[in-house]
């Protein structure tokens, strides 16, 4: 994991997409819409990556039973249209996907839609038997496209998303103002030896569509910033699982409005974040 922990961190816990204009805000739960002033929301929703439910020595179904308690008050408080798990749903054990979704997800007063991180081991007909669909997929919601893409194979090597799959759904909703894509592993290297993949055909074919808007990663637990390809906004969410990564566990919420503005803003969900640690 030490390759991860010196990946090279933004210092960006708030963005607003139009303008890309920057506004750092603390990681802390939103009790009001951080949409400008005047906004209204058309879409709300919360995205949320790698829960490693199974995963020994840590305290796994405590952490499912908390991010479906702080995604339902999030929704109850400010409502959300759903919620987007970003891979890594269980630790290296893919019988367990069913569990997870009867015994934690159907507990959301939202619905929620999931894609496979390299530790689920699971192939397309797999998830379709769990989700109800592949572990490709995309779906429209109050006039935003998104795309869910794959990342790895049953062995958990990372992987290229499929190309010719993205391009289609990229056609598919070409007449959209907004469109946002999930990829749990990123497609490009933004510091040498990071733990991620290379795949320049997908960065590019990423930013041949001017209605891309942003781009969602899960996979390493140390990150809840945003990075950059171009002017394409790269966003992560920490993680709400698992046995390294952030000090605080928690989730992202995504605000689009009626203009087509979008915030993103992370969550500190547990409430326990230490900040800054030195020791000499």
């Amino acid at each position: 994991m030490s390759n991860r922990r010196i990946f090279l961190k933004g210092g960006l816990a708030s963005i607003l997409l139009a303008g890309l204009s920057k506004s750092v805000s603390a990681l802390t739960p939103k009790t009001h819409t951080n949409l400008p002033m005047g906004a209204k929301a058309k879409l709300r929703f919360a995205i949320a990556s790698d829960g490693h439910y199974g995963q020994a020595g840590t305290n796994y179904k405590e952490d499912h039973e908390n991010i479906v308690q702080w995604i339902n008050e999030a929704h109850n408080t400010n409502a959300l249209d759903f919620v987007i798990f970003n891979g890594d749903l269980v630790h290296d054990r893919p019988e367990l996907l069913t569990e997870v979704k009867e015994t934690y997800f159907s507990k959301l007063q939202v619905p929620f839609y999931a894609i496979p991180g390299n530790h689920d081991l699971a192939d397309a007909a797999l998830w379709k038997s769990v989700f109800g669909y592949e572990d490709n997929y995309s779906f429209k919601k109050n006039d935003v496209g998104f795309i869910l893409a794959n990342t790895s194979d049953t062995k958990g090597k990372y992987i290229c998303p499929d190309n010719n799959f993205i391009k289609r759904e990229l056609e598919k909703f070409k007449n959209l103002k907004t469109v946002l894509v999930v990829l749990h592993i990123p497609p490009h290297f933004w510091v040498p030896e990071s733990p991620f993949v290379d795949c320049p055909e997908t960065i590019t074919l990423l930013h041949s569509y001017n209605n891309v808007k942003a781009v969602f990663h899960g996979h390493d637990h140390s990150l809840d910033a945003v990075f950059y390809t171009n002017k394409l906004p790269h966003f992560f969410d920490a993680h709400y699982g698992g046995n390294w990564g952030t000090q605080y566990k928690g989730y992202r919420i995504v605000e689009v409005d009626e203009a087509g503005k979008i915030t993103t803003y992370q969550v500190n969900a547990s409430k326990n974040p230490v900040l800054n640690e030195t020791k000499f």
